[in-house]
């Protein structure tokens, strides 16, 4: 039998070559079939990832509290009286959130290169990896907010409504890490010297996204720089966050929409670029 024989024989009993991409359609639905293996690779990883250290889990709060400590004293003194209002509710809620988007990138990006194994051995959607990088910071995020609101109580923050808004904000801004996951995921597979560069981002980033300073302030001179800055999302995820949580942070409501925007453009982007790849994972 010839190969064209072959090829029409496996076409008439719907059978597809090995490792060949599957449809879209049925490609997220058994992600969805599968979506507890994700649950349980993410907490796998928690659970390993801290059983050596003595304080454990409780690093997932104290990295992002020791960043806070540092630059709040680096950067409390370089600015001065240029310091925002409430400067240290203001740093705190900065570094905490902007942790959630950092530790997001730089797991997304390592989620296939560092299960190659996983990879090459078993059938599944290898999309699965990127969303449990996700779930991983899921779940660091809750303790993560906790303390947050515990630090902003002891600097006589008060509890209000908008205290609630942090839900809707984080939504939002999941569903971008997860995009951005997503992508750093591929990109790693292809050129991994992404790993490389993804720390030096995050920094361009920090800097950039207002965590211990008011961009509007510091910009205003430069209003084409302002709204360019404004566009940038985890400046937009940090600033909706703290209005949420601190009196007196001017409100700026079209930051929703932008960040909305972000969100679902840029994760429907990560779930068709990585799809579209995924007979590729594990092979090169």
């Amino acid at each position: 039998m010839t190969n064209p024989d072959l090829a029409a024989l496996a076409d008439r009993f719907g059978l597809a070559p090995v490792g060949a991409r599957p449809g879209l359609g049925s490609y997220l639905a058994e992600t969805w079939r599968r979506r507890s293996f994700a649950i349980t690779l993410a907490n796998y990883r928690i659970q390993s990832e801290n059983e050596r250290n003595r304080l454990g889990i409780a690093w997932v709060v104290i990295r992002p509290l020791l960043n806070a400590v540092v630059y709040g004293v680096v950067f409390g003194l370089l600015l001065g009286s240029n310091r925002p209002p409430d400067f240290v509710p203001f740093l705190l809620v900065g570094v905490f959130i902007f942790e959630y988007f950092s530790q997001s990138l730089s797991d997304g990006s390592k989620a296939i290169t560092s299960n190659e194994k996983l990879v090459r051995s078993l059938s599944f959607p290898r999309i699965l990896l990127p969303v449990s990088a996700l779930f991983k910071q899921i779940y660091k995020l809750g303790p993560i907010l906790v303390v947050l609101a515990g630090l902003l109580l002891v600097f006589q923050v008060p509890i209000t409504v908008s205290w609630l808004m942090i839900f809707p904000v984080m939504a939002l801004m999941t569903l971008f890490n997860g995009g951005v996951a997503m992508i750093a995921a591929r990109l790693s597979v292809h050129l991994r010297d992404i790993q490389q560069v993804i720390p030096f981002v995050n920094r361009l980033l920090f800097y950039s996204s207002g965590v211990f300073f008011q961009i509007d302030q510091v910009l205003q001179p430069y209003p084409t720089v302002l709204a360019i800055a404004r566009l940038n999302p985890a400046y937009e995820f940090i600033h909706l966050s703290r209005e949420a949580l601190i009196p007196g942070i001017d409100h700026q409501p079209d930051l929703w929409a932008y960040a909305a925007i972000w969100s679902i453009l840029v994760f429907l982007f990560g779930v068709l670029f990585f799809w579209q790849a995924e007979s590729r994972y594990g092979r090169e």
